[in-house]
């Protein structure tokens, strides 16, 4: 069953090489990329089977959507630049024969901070593998939400999820997340979000819920400071976001704090 690989990329240079080591038995490889200014395009170059596409960068649903339609193989692998394929994944891969009526696969993940897996995170399972003319993705808050007619399944290997990017990288891509996310938040009925959603509307409660779940709740207190990074950086997140939800209660004359 041949499989093509689709990437979307953003100044992605400290993670795009070791994503595309874990490729190679891709004949090709679709690189959607959002005009990066690093090194991204080199690396991507580098390898005669990449295909690397620029585009304008609007938002990730409207770019994922993009990428499924230069997919020329039933199957796409979905994948984030800082995914990297585990070894279990890949023997899968190599003996995975589709269900019938399965027309996507969801794949769970291991969240790793400098290059150390830990023992629990707060990254949920994705939906990677797909029949590209059978999904499509739509708009939810900060993110994207896969479309998909008919069932899925699940496969039992994991993802490494292993981003290298700056801190101040991150920082930058948090802060426009929360906005997004507080439009999709004040924007909805609170009697249709999930119940995480629904305690980030209330602003205070949000992020001692993360630090201490993640902390104690996924057991990252053991996983000396690669856990304390994750738990920091979570609890960050949803202090940001509650930031922006307290300066859109504020109202317009508060300004926008940037």
């Amino acid at each position: 069953m041949e499989i093509t690989p689709l990437v979307l990329t953003y100044n992605e240079a400290p993670n795009i090489e070791r994503t595309l080591s874990r490729l190679t038995w891709a004949s090709r490889i679709v690189v959607v990329d959002s005009f990066s200014t690093d090194e991204t395009e080199a690396i991507c170059r580098r390898d005669p089977r990449v295909e690397f596409i620029q585009r304008k960068f609007e938002d990730h649903t409207t770019q994922w959507n993009f990428g499924l339609a230069q997919i020329k193989t039933e199957w796409v692998l979905t994948l984030d630049a800082d995914y990297v394929l585990s070894d279990g994944f890949l023997n899968e891969l190599r003996n995975w024969n589709p269900a019938a009526g399965l027309n996507a696969y969801f794949a769970s993940f291991k969240y790793c901070v400098h290059g150390r897996q830990l023992r629990g995170s707060l990254y949920p399972p994705r939906a990677v593998l797909l029949r590209h003319a059978r999904g499509r993705y739509v708009s939810d808050g900060h993110t994207q939400k896969l479309k998909i007619e008919g069932a899925s399944g699940n496969l039992s290997s994991y993802i490494d999820h292993d981003d290298r990017k700056y801190f101040s990288q991150w920082l930058r891509a948090q802060d426009r997340y929360a906005v997004l996310e507080v439009t999709k938040l004040l924007a909805s009925d609170p009697s249709r979000l999930r119940f995480q959603d629904r305690l980030r509307r209330k602003i205070v409660f949000a992020p001692w819920l993360v630090f201490f779940y993640t902390l104690l709740g996924k057991g990252l207190v053991l996983d000396g400071w690669p856990g304390w990074h994750y738990v920091l950086q979570r609890t960050l997140a949803e202090i940001i976001l509650s930031l922006r939800l307290v300066e859109a209660r504020l109202g317009p004359k508060s300004g926008d704090g940037r």
